[in-house]
């Protein structure tokens, strides 16, 4: 949510790289954007909302010198003035940041009692003014800085362009944030892994707490102690790194195409690795897992696998609702979490608390160098690529055959798992280059273009995924979607079946099969349509969308339908279905 890039070097110009660097991290989802340079010791600003400005066209000096930023709202509105880089009074340095300033309404009276005057609404411009009454006592800006920012409360990560020393400062608490280094030596810093990729061979990821001073040299302190703090070099390694659509009109398209390859990418996790959590989950006293968004449906589908496959009562949570679960939390208990970011605002608060009583961490998350894959005891990386729609859909595939493996080596069946996930990735890329499959997607996304509202019934091994294919529509088409747990329909909805509604029935031929079909009928007698997903159509159905799966699979390749009917339903009523409204993909602020 948000994002951070900076750099200083000699080999290329500061705007042209950080608008380039920006453009890498509008994924994470912003509504404006800016650039500050540093230029015969000035610094010079563009900012201003919606797209990211022509990296030829921003009007900026050549510089080896600058910030920039990508916002996502929270703190005011959308506006040019609320735009980051914000600077200070005296323009000797600006200040871009991610996060949420909570003690920031208290902090801003106090220093309009002052006199300071303030021209946006951002909690970010409170952090400016307040470094700059820091330096009435501590007159060099690092000092300033460090008094200001441990002042803040929340979790925020900011980067400061000095135009008098000609440095970067930047400190972390929360958010994240890289610094990477070329083959040239010019020095990068930005918020994750993947924009650094085609600039950096080696990154450094700071840890919360710590104030990089980038100059001359690069010097890492601990902010609250003032020690200096001496991390390695790590290699950067990320898969398909080169972000391009290709022949696709969309990232979404491709990404759903490029699911096969991510579940062979499960198949060639190491073994060792999976068989050692495996151990740790059968030692276990409770097993949680736990998501937000996708990741929590993936989370959810988690833990029924571990109930259904290896028979372990695992407990699936939500990131921003597990706080009654703190005080239970134990020294005996694992939590699993996947991520497409690793970085996870909700999700890292709960499991540093675990982390603290204890509990074992494990994750799978997408991004190297990430928050939650650095405090795992058990780390997974997807190894999946770049995934640039907003709206996750390979990652999500990812997550849950993962899961499914870890379930079946658990009870000692990995070859088989890895068997059943092999033919899994091999119907799914048969399906998806079949032209059939994306026409049946386009004819039913045509019908139901004119719906306001959609019901999605799963149950047992497809509940979860009704479940993400609710969410799935709900980002791309900005209609209502309603995930029901089948049986659960008579109890409530059933009141809101009438001519005219449409219900999404996703079917396995599993033991709920009967019981899936009792509710499918309920909904027809009431004159409700039936749109099915199956691998082969049944008379019941009177829409339907061919599955590419069976078996204990079969959940897992439901949801590519799914994930299709979305994506054109998406496309045909002109929405962004890369970047839909009001929702960030890295989501590090709670």
């Amino acid at each position: 949510m948000c994002g951070i890039f900076a750099y200083k070097g000699s080999s290329l110009n500061a705007a042209d790289v950080i608008s380039s660097g920006l453009k890498r991290l509008e994924y994470r989802g912003y509504d404006s954007w800016g650039v500050a340079v540093i230029n015969n010791g000035s610094i010079l600003l563009k900012k201003d909302i919606g797209k990211i400005g022509d990296i030829n066209k921003l009007d900026l000096p050549v510089s080896k010198l600058g910030i920039g930023h990508t916002r996502w709202a929270t703190t005011g509105a959308v506006t040019q003035i609320n735009a980051h880089p914000h600077l200070s009074s005296d323009h000797s340095f600006a200040l871009v940041q991610n996060g949420i300033v909570e003690n920031f309404e208290e902090l801003k009276e106090d220093l309009k009692n002052k006199g300071y005057k303030f021209i946006s609404q951002t909690d970010t411009e409170v952090i400016v003014r307040l470094i700059e009454e820091e330096k009435k006592i501590h007159p060099d800006l690092v000092d300033a800085i460090k008094s200001a920012f441990l002042k803040l409360k929340g979790r925020n990560t900011i980067a400061v362009l000095d135009s008098k020393t000609e440095q970067i400062l930047a400190v972390r608490n929360g958010s994240p944030l890289i610094i990477g280094l070329s083959k040239n030596k010019d020095i990068f810093l930005s918020s994750d892994a993947l924009s650094l990729s085609s600039f950096v061979d080696k990154i450094i990821v700071l840890d919360n707490g710590e104030l990089v001073k980038i100059g001359s040299k690069i010097e890492i302190k601990n902010i609250k102690t003032g020690k200096i703090v001496h991390k390695d070099w790590e290699k950067l390694t990320f898969k398909d790194a080169n972000i391009d659509k290709g022949k696709y009109d969309n990232y979404m398209i491709k990404e759903i195409c490029d699911t096969p390859e991510t579940i062979n990418q499960v198949i060639v996790q190491d073994e060792k690795n999976i068989q050692n959590l495996a151990k740790a989950i059968k030692a276990a006293r409770y097993v949680f897992t736990i998501g937000s968004g996708t990741a929590g449906n993936a989370a959810g589908q988690i833990a029924f696998y571990l109930r259904e496959i290896a028979k372990i009562p695992a407990i699936s949570l939500i990131g921003a609702d597990a706080k009654e679960y703190y005080d239970l939390f134990s020294e005996k208990d694992l939590l699993i979490a996947p991520s497409q970011s690793g970085e996870t605002a909700d999700v890292v608060e709960v499991l540093d608390i675990a982390k603290a009583k204890g509990c074992k961490i494990a994750t799978y998350v997408n991004m190297p160098g990430s928050m939650m894959n650095r405090m795992s005891d058990f780390k997974f990386l997807a190894n999946a690529g770049p995934e640039i729609c907003v709206m996750s859909t390979k990652i999500f595939v990812s997550q849950v055959a993962w899961g499914y493996l870890l379930a079946k080596t658990t009870v000692g069946l990995y070859e088989d798992g890895i068997n059943n996930l092999s033919k899994l990735a091999a119907d799914i890329k048969t399906y998806l280059e079949e032209d059939t499959s994306h026409q049946a997607a386009k004819k039913l996304a045509q019908n139901l273009i004119e719906i306001k509202d959609l019901f999605i019934l799963g149950k047992s091994q497809n509940f979860y995924i009704a479940k993400e294919g609710m969410v799935k529509i709900i980002e791309g088409t900005y209609k209502h979607a309603h995930a029901i747990p089948a049986g659960d329909l008579k109890h409530y909805a059933i009141t809101l079946i009438e001519r005219g509604v449409y219900a999404l029935a996703l079917v396995s031929n599993d033991s709920s099969f009967s019981e899936m079909f009792n509710v499918v009928n309920e909904i027809k007698s009431r004159g409700g349509s039936i749109i099915g997903i199956y691998p082969e159509k049944l008379p019941a159905f009177d829409y339907y969308l061919k599955s590419p799966s069976i078996g204990e699979t079969s959940a897992i390749g439901n949801i590519i339908p799914l994930q299709l009917l979305a994506y054109y339903l998406a496309v045909l009523l002109g929405n962004n279905v890369d970047k839909p409204r009001n929702i960030a993909k890295s989501v590090t602020v709670k």
